[in-house]
C-alpha cells in the first residue's frame, strides 16, 4: 500500500510538506503543490480522509447558509458556490448547502453565511462552530466582502467623467451595511455637487415603475446617469428609460453593481461594477479554515476590489 512517505520520496520533499499540501494547500507554493500532486497521482495515493477526520474529531463538512430567497437575488451565487466548492475540494472537505435556518446543525466543522441581515446576527453568534460571513457587518463577525464604498465611488466618478449633467443614485432599501456603504460611496464622489438618491426594493420591475412615475412628475431630465446599487435595479432603470423613448447612453446612462449574468442579458448590455465573487468564495473558505484550525485572524474583514466593466449603457 502506498504511504505518505512514498509520496514524499518520489517528490523529493519531506512528509510534512506532503501533509501540508493535503491539509493546508494555501500554505505551500503552487509549484510545490503541483509537484506533490503529480507524485500522488503517479503512485495512485489516496489520503485516508475519513480516518484523519475521526482522529481529529472533525466532520470534514462545511455548511454554506444562504439566508435570503434564491429567486429574488442576483445569480452570482453560482460563482460564489463554485469558488467555495473549489477551495473545499482542495482540502478534502464537503460542501453542505442549507437554505432554511431551521435546518442548520452542528454536524459540521464551520459555516459560511451569506444573505445575513441584522436580525440574524444574534442567533449566528450562538452557533457552536466557527463561521465567516459573506458580507460586511457591524456585529463583530469575520467577513469577506467587496469594498462597496470605493466601488460605488468609482462608478460615480466614472459617470461624472462622461460629462453627464446629473448623476442620480438608486440604492437598495435596506438598513444593512453593504447598502449604506454603497450609498456612502456615491455621496463621497458627489461632494460639492448636487446629490439626488432614491432607495428602492431590489427588483427590476420596481425600478422600471419608478422611472415611469418620475416621468409623470416631470423629473427625468436629459443628459442624466443613474448609478445603481445592483444590476437588478439597473436592468429595471434601463427598461423604464427605453419605455419613455430615451436613447441610451446618449440621453441617459446606467451603471449597475454585481457583474453576473444580468449585465450581459440587458439590451443594451450594462456597464457595471463587477465583484470577484469566485475569489471571494475561496477567501471565505481560507478564513474559515484558519478558525477551524484554532488560529486567530489577522483582521476581522477582507475587502476585495470590484472592477468597472464598460459596456453599452455608458458612452
Amino acid at each position: 500500500m502506498t504511504t505518505l512517505a512514498d509520496v514524499a520520496r518520489l517528490a523529493n520533499v519531506s512528509k510534512m510538506t506532503v501533509s501540508r499540501v493535503i491539509n493546508h494547500p494555501d500554505k505551500v507554493t503552487e509549484e510545490l503543490r503541483q509537484l506533490v500532486i503529480a507524485a500522488m497521482e503517479e503512485l495512485n495515493y489516496k489520503p485516508n480522509v475519513a480516518a484523519k477526520a475521526l482522529a481529529q474529531q472533525r466532520t470534514r463538512i462545511v455548511q454554506v447558509l444562504i439566508l435570503e430567497k434564491m429567486d429574488v437575488v442576483e445569480p452570482y451565487y453560482i460563482d460564489l458556490l463554485a469558488g467555495i466548492a473549489d477551495e473545499l475540494n482542495q482540502r478534502n472537505y464537503t460542501l453542505q448547502l442549507v437554505t432554511n435556518p431551521q435546518l442548520v446543525t452542528d454536524r459540521c466543522d464551520g459555516y459560511i453565511v451569506t444573505g445575513a441581515r441584522t436580525v440574524d446576527y444574534s442567533w449566528l453568534k450562538h452557533l457552536n462552530k466557527p463561521l465567516v460571513l459573506f458580507g460586511e457587518n457591524q456585529a463583530g463577525l469575520p467577513f469577506v466582502d467587496s469594498d462597496n464604498r470605493q466601488a460605488t465611488k468609482s462608478a460615480t466618478e466614472f459617470a461624472l467623467s462622461k460629462g453627464y449633467e446629473q448623476v442620480i443614485f438608486i440604492g437598495i432599501d435596506l438598513l444593512e451595511t453593504f447598502a449604506m456603504e454603497r450609498e456612502s460611496g456615491y455621496m463621497e464622489a458627489m461632494k460639492g455637487r448636487e446629490t439626488c438618491l432614491y432607495r428602492l426594493e431590489n427588483r427590476s420591475r420596481v425600478a422600471e415603475q419608478f422611472i415611469q412615475n418620475l416621468e409623470v412628475k416631470g423629473k427625468v431630465p436629459e443628459n442624466i446617469c443613474f448609478v445603481c446599487a445592483s444590476d437588478r435595479l439597473a436592468l429595471g432603470i434601463t427598461r423604464g428609460l427605453q419605455g419613455l423613448g430615451k436613447l441610451i447612453p446618449q440621453d441617459a446612462g446606467v451603471i449597475g453593481f454585481d457583474g453576473f449574468f444580468l449585465d450581459r442579458i440587458s439590451r443594451p448590455t450594462l456597464t457595471t461594477m463587477k465583484q470577484p465573487i469566485r475569489q471571494m468564495g475561496a477567501l471565505s473558505v481560507q478564513r474559515l479554515m484558519t478558525l477551524v484550525d484554532g488560529q486567530s485572524l489577522d483582521n476581522l474583514g477582507i475587502y476585495c476590489h470590484a472592477s468597472l466593466i464598460e459596456r453599452e449603457t455608458t458612452p
